[in-house]
């Protein structure tokens, strides 16, 4: 085929080496029903505006906070049970 005048004077557009602008991935987050973890998993929702290298920050934050409230979890007191055999020792 031969090219017209057009196309063979057209300079060939050249590749954008630069990083492509932070975008949401449009992820859905289900509710846990746990307030803490809900916000923790709601922080992540951050990482959509940043660039990749402040992802970091985000992540480790969140990680943080979830521990926090795992270990909220383990650190709250049980209810005492009417039949607690070692409620009442003689």
């Amino acid at each position: 085929m031969s090219e017209t005048p057009a196309q063979a004077s057209a300079p060939a557009e050249e590749p954008s080496y630069e990083p492509a602008a932070p975008a949401p991935l449009g992820i859905e987050r289900t509710p846990t029903g746990n307030a803490d973890v809900d916000a923790q998993l709601g922080r992540l929702g951050d990482v959509d505006h940043l660039a990749a290298d402040g992802h970091v920050e985000v992540y480790e934050d969140v990680h943080q906070g979830l521990r926090a409230a795992l270990t909220a979890l383990d650190a709250r007191p049980r209810p005492s049970s009417p039949h607690d055999p070692y409620e009442h020792r003689s």
